[in-house]
């Protein structure tokens, strides 16, 4: 599956936001992945989403492969959006 999302934090996703959703990312079996600006980073590696910087509204891509794909970037989308983790 793949699904554009913007980030919604008002700081863009800097440390709190990062560690946050690679938790959500790694509650899953599925591969997540996060491309933005043709980088493509796993979702479940702290360092990898820290390297990418994202500014509120900035856009992303987010990818999921597995079995539980559908619910990883429904909790992934639900998250930047801004509705918790």
């Amino acid at each position: 599956m793949e699904k554009k999302m913007k980030i919604s934090f008002d700081k863009g996703l800097e440390a709190r936001p990062a560690a946050m959703l690679v938790q959500i990312a790694s509650m899953y079996d599925s591969k997540v992945c996060v491309e933005t600006e043709g980088k493509t980073v796993n979702a479940k590696s702290i360092m990898g989403m820290m390297s990418l910087t994202l500014n509120h509204g900035e856009e992303l891509t987010v990818r999921t492969e597995g079995a539980d794909e559908a619910d990883a970037i429904a909790h992934i989308e639900r998250f930047i959006n801004g509705q918790g983790a």
